[in-house]
């Protein structure tokens, strides 16, 4: 037996490195013991820039929104000289008690009005490990995406949960056309570079009303498995008239799924006290969050 011993481990030793070399999908591993989730929100800060960080009132309720939140994507920058997006978040820290960073996508669009995303995060709560900025070649109308999608991996601080967010602001005219590409960069792409199941499209997709009418699976790929839609097709996720909602979070990922509680339309107006008037000076959207541990 002393002599058989040291072959066995051998052979012990080289299975494992054959089974450690090979390529394995990251999986979402929760902490042990009781944790709070980290509450994570999409916004659509319609025509964010100078003009609206001028108005007093309508910058104190966007700090109070940053600040409601561990992460929060904030899309529809248009001000071309970035300023706007970094005068907010230095607001946000100087008039919380929580510090916040952000991660800030490139400036897209296939026109002169491009637009950026910006993930704002609290230090204390969430790390970005990677963020990767997709490119659909050329914007000259041949490539899939108005503006394309940006991911960042995130690191949970409070249990350790390792997580990829994905934001689209989708054409309305082109919506259909752009979530069923999102399906394939989201399956294929990404699960290339990044070796995980786990990833949450956020944010405004227009994937309602005259902008998607058949939100079937048959229609819209991006409805199949292995996705699931959080917010209902009857919530209304505009501060108008309009019953639409356009803002979706779309989870792939059972482990992801599983871990998501509390998803919810924020009606910040109702929060604030504000009229229907004072609502949309801040934005013609509202917020929509929800809770992942």
């Amino acid at each position: 037996m002393g002599r058989i011993l040291p072959f066995a481990l051998v052979g012990f030793l080289y299975l494992g490195l054959l089974v450690g070399s090979a390529p394995t999908k990251q999986r979402l591993v929760r902490s042990s013991g009781g944790t709070t989730g980290l509450k994570i929100a999409a916004f659509n800060v319609q025509i964010f820039g100078k003009t609206k960080m001028s108005k007093e009132e309508v910058v104190d309720i966007l700090v109070q929104i940053v600040q409601r939140y561990d992460i929060i994507l904030i899309q529809e920058i248009r001000d071309v000289s970035q300023e706007s997006i970094y005068e907010l978040l230095s607001l946000v820290n100087q008039q919380g008690g929580h510090s916040y960073s952000m991660e800030l996508s490139e400036r897209l669009g296939r026109s002169r009005v491009k637009e950026q995303y910006a993930f704002l995060y609290r230090d204390e709560s969430a790390t970005v490990l990677e963020s990767y900025q997709y490119d659909d070649g050329p914007d000259d109308g041949s490539d899939a995406f108005e503006r394309e999608p940006f991911f960042v991996k995130f690191r949970s601080l409070i249990s350790g949960v390792e997580f990829v967010l994905c934001t689209l602001h989708a054409k309305p005219t082109d919506a259909v056309n752009e979530l069923n590409a999102l399906a394939d960069v989201v399956s294929i792409d990404v699960a290339n570079k990044w070796p995980t199941d786990d990833v949450l499209v956020l944010g405004d997709l227009n994937a309602d009303c005259n902008y998607v009418r058949d939100l079937t699976c048959s229609a819209l790929s991006l409805r199949c498995s292995p996705f699931t839609w959080l917010i209902p097709d009857d919530a209304d996720t505009t501060v108008s008239t309009t019953d639409c909602a356009y803002d979706r979070f779309v989870a792939r990922g059972q482990d992801l799924v599983d871990g998501i509680s509390n998803v919810s339309v924020f009606r910040f107006d109702l929060e604030y006290g504000l009229t229907n008037e004072e609502a949309k000076a801040v934005s013609d959207h509202y917020p929509i969050e929800l809770e992942l541990v």
